[in-house]
């Protein structure tokens, strides 16, 4: 073991995820010394993206939010600000089209008027409580949006923008412990139509409604309308590149191929990790940005007899870990992870005006179901030069639980990937037709392959309640148990997504800097 006696960090950032580079750039920028450690090639993790033939493919999904130019919602643009980076992005005209049973298909406007249009056009009888469910949203989406997003474990913070901005706090809090499906059923009574609803929340969260926290879905439905969705220009990847050299800039530094094994914990405190090599490195503050399971140790759930990862070794052993995090595995869940299917295909399939996403389900009773929902995302509409000339990428993906592909011997397992990734391509010829023979490359991704590369307990892509909650009110913050130690990323407040987990940065950072004495006394502009 080798126990490096070279310059002692203030805050070491355990993974470069989107919120773990949000953090370490913001800290960075506050004048703390920060050292990011990666155990993989590039930074991002879900959030990144990889080049293979002359292609360049996301990792994840393509339908950004957070590029916005006003207020306090556009974080991506923000974090980059902070930090004298910028990145090109193009705008989508539409967030996705629906493709849903029974022939009913829903494009999501960029314009919130026209998209309030056709969907009151498709059920007239509905069309005052669209009006005042969207409408709602706008509410929660306007509460957002008058202040700097920031900790709300920070009292000064909290008291700053509250002189501010006293209605728009009074407003969030009101809907902080409430879910969507109960506002949804105040306006709504179509129950094909509350499905929708239902969709629309499971696009983006992978719950229906009655699981998803309004305060998430007022972010997401009218953000879609007012900074619209806009793909960075390279690949969602140039985000995290972009914040890397933010980072570096400021006197930060990311090392790559440095799997982080363990959280040294003296007297009760973090006081810095042990890599797989076995040399240690010292931090007055250690951040992680894996998920909570690969944390802390213990079972994935409160049910261990039911858990797709009956029990996890995380960088904080049993004895160590908080009762806290016990509480927290009774709440939430592992979402699924999925199996995806990154495709170069010839330019000529797509058709002339055809989406950028889309989102396929033949029956409602599949959605929540193993390889259930089918996204795609066709991000050369957008930024051709991602291919090769005459190609465009098709990327889909459909949930996928890593229980399906555990115990397969190598040959049962490239079979299931080819059997799967077949009738994959086979269910998206509806609204595709001819894509099995315009197939010009191929790369499929498992949840085994999403937990070997991304470090993440079965593939998974964060946590979804394990039963009904109250809103967001039972999320953890960034702040743990143990001293020294905070989290961020999906498995904090506010949970997934780009735009959610680089507010989890901004605000694991600005309660980091709150301890370390580094915040400016005034909020951001």
């Amino acid at each position: 073991m080798t126990n490096t006696p070279a310059t002692t960090w203030d805050v070491i950032v355990i993974g470069s995820g989107i919120g773990g580079l949000v953090t370490a750039s913001q800290l960075a920028a506050k004048g703390a010394r920060t050292l990011v450690l990666e155990r993989y090639l590039i930074p991002g993790g879900s959030g990144g993206s990889f080049r293979r033939e002359g292609y360049t493919f996301d990792v994840g999904a393509s339908m950004i939010f957070g590029f916005g130019e006003r207020g306090h919602t556009n974080l991506l643009t923000r974090a980059l600000a902070d930090v004298g980076q910028h990145c090109d992005t193009v705008p989508d005209p539409a967030q996705l089209e629906y493709h849903l049973p029974g022939g009913l298909t829903v494009t999501v406007d960029r314009d919130y008027t026209a998209f309030i249009d056709r969907l009151s056009a498709l059920f007239p009888h509905e069309a005052q409580g669209i009006r005042a469910f969207y409408d709602t949203c706008w509410q929660v989406f306007n509460c957002l949006d008058a202040m700097p997003l920031l900790s709300l474990e920070d009292p000064a913070y909290l008291a700053k923008v509250f002189f501010r901005a006293p209605l728009a706090c009074l407003g969030l809090a009101r809907w902080l412990p409430v879910n969507v499906g109960d506002v949804a059923r105040q306006h709504i009574r179509d129950p094909q139509l509350l499905k929708l609803i239902d969709m629309e929340c499971f696009c983006w969260s992978v719950m229906p409604a009655d699981l998803t926290p309004m305060i998430n879905a007022g972010m997401v439905f009218s953000d879609r309308h007012a900074g619209g969705i806009n793909y960075p220009k390279g690949g969602v990847g140039v985000i995290a590149e972009k914040l890397v050299a933010g980072l570096e800039s400021h006197g930060g530094a990311i090392r790559y191929k440095a799997r982080v094994t363990k959280v040294l914990i003296e007297a009760g405190q973090a006081v810095g990790v042990e890599l797989a090599s076995g040399e240690q490195l010292r931090a007055r503050r250690v951040v992680s940005n894996a998920t909570r399971w690969d944390t802390f140790s213990g079972p994935a759930s409160g049910d261990a007899t039911t858990a797709s990862e009956p029990a996890t070794t995380g960088l904080v052993p049993a004895a160590q870990t908080p009762k806290a995090e016990t509480t927290w595995r009774r709440r939430y869940k592992p979402s699924p992870s999925f199996l995806s299917l990154h495709l170069g295909v010839e330019a000529s399939l797509i058709p002339e005006g055809f989406h950028c996403h889309h989102l396929l389900l033949e029956d409602w009773a599949e959605m929540e179901a193993e390889q259930g929902v089918i996204f795609v995302s066709i991000p050369t509409l957008l930024d051709p030069s991602l291919a090769p000339a005459g190609r465009h990428i098709v990327h889909t993906f459909t949930p996928s639980d890593i229980q399906h592909w555990r115990g397969l011997s190598p040959s049962a397992y490239r079979a299931k990937k080819q059997a799967d990734a077949e009738r994959l391509v086979q269910r998206l010829e509806a609204i595709l037709p001819g894509l099995g023979g315009a197939i010009r490359h191929r790369e499929i991704g498992t949840p085994r392959t999403h937990r070997r590369f991304l470090g993440r307990m079965g593939g998974s892509y964060g946590p979804i309640p394990a039963l009904r909650l109250p809103g967001l009110l039972p999320m953890p913050f960034n702040r743990t148990g143990l001293k020294g130690l905070y989290c961020v990323g999906d498995s904090c407040f506010p949970g997934q997504g780009l735009n959610a987990v680089a507010f989890s940065g901004f605000a694991c950072a600005h309660r980091i800097g709150a301890d370390l004495g580094l915040n400016p006394w005034a909020l951001p502009a």
